[in-house]
């Protein structure tokens, strides 16, 4: 059957991205076809496009998704036809009408949980899930900062964390996104565009600094993660929206005192599927409380996904952002 999906030729800005006309057949062995009702934009889809994260070409793009199983694989056993589902992380592929998709890869999505939200929350939700529950397991009482307050992780990171007993410093770039990031969690809001955030750290922490810094910015703020912290805190980079990490000596972190430094990715902490269930289960368990809620801030049809990335890259959008088929 024919469909229509985002593919990309070759490397490139925005303008690459191509609405193709392309045949989905049946779903092989631990396969399902799946029907995209959402689709869920992230900055990692950037990396790819630009070839900072090199996949071979031609490819389609897209990590994240939410729709209904519309056909079964020889020996999938957990789900079935009709059967509404979520997922997020490789293969690429998620900007499609319909697709084929390893069926370990897909959770069910509870009934309360629209597509929209499903397709917005899964990249990032699972990736904020691990960052506070597993890299390093967030405490009451601890001083966490989070950059990009106002991003689709930072708005999820800033409310799971307070939900959690920290005490929540956000950076931003705006008044607008410092406001967003306080109206979902944070205590305190850095606009790293008019004063320096170590410093301002150590004055709103009383001179010890915080437990972990969440940087998926890179290098515009690596190094003032790492004097943000406390000794024996930790730093962990998880993205680079501004570009990659500077190469660093490691006598660097003993000089701050003692700190541990990682660069982990969602897909080492969900490889297991049983690691991805329980982190979906706490993710779904978090937004179906209430104590962590999911905003759709801007939607784009699926033909569209240039404009989106556009607007992603020039920071003009906020929270998470879907696609629609």
């Amino acid at each position: 059957m024919t469909n229509h999906a985002i593919r990309f030729h070759q490397t490139g800005g925005p303008e690459v991205l191509q609405w193709e006309a392309v045949d989905v057949g049946a779903p092989g062995p631990g396969q399902v076809r799946l029907r995209h009702h959402a689709c869920g934009l992230n900055y990692i889809d950037t990396y790819h496009r630009t070839g900072l994260y090199p996949v071979p070409l031609p490819s389609g793009i897209g990590l994240e998704g939410a729709g209904v199983v519309e056909a079964v694989g020889e020996g999938v056993q957990h789900l079935k036809i009709g059967d509404r589902v979520a997922y997020a992380g490789g293969p690429l592929g998620g900007y499609s009408e319909v697709r084929l998709i390893p069926a370990d890869r897909l959770v069910r999505l509870p009934d309360a949980i629209s597509f929209e939200t499903g397709a917005a929350m899964m990249l990032q939700g699972l990736t904020t899930a691990y960052l506070l529950r597993r890299t390093y397991r967030v405490q009451p009482g601890d001083n966490v900062l989070i950059h990009a307050a106002a991003g689709g992780v930072g708005l999820i990171a800033c409310q799971w964390a307070k939900a959690l007993g920290a005490t929540v410093i956000g950076t931003t770039s705006s008044e607008e996104k410092a406001a967003l990031a306080r109206a979902h969690g944070a205590d305190h809001v850095i606009l790293y565009t008019k004063e320096a955030v170590a410093p301002k750290v150590r004055e709103l922490t009383g001179g010890e600094g915080v437990a972990v810094a969440y940087d998926g910015v890179g290098k515009d703020t690596f190094w003032a993660s790492l004097d943000s912290l406390r000794p024996l805190g930790m730093m962990v980079s998880f993205g680079n929206a501004s570009g990659a990490v500077p190469a660093f000596e490691a006598l660097e972190l003993t000089n701050r005192g003692s700190l541990f430094f990682t660069r982990p990715k969602l897909a080492d902490y969900t490889g297991k599927r049983a690691d991805l269930e329980a982190l979906a289960t706490e993710l779904f368990d978090v937004v179906l409380s209430g104590k962590v809620k999911i905003e759709v801030k801007q939607t784009y049809a699926l033909k569209h996904a240039a404009q989106a990335h556009r607007d992603l890259e020039a920071r003009k959008t906020v929270g998470s952002t879907v696609l629609i088929p």
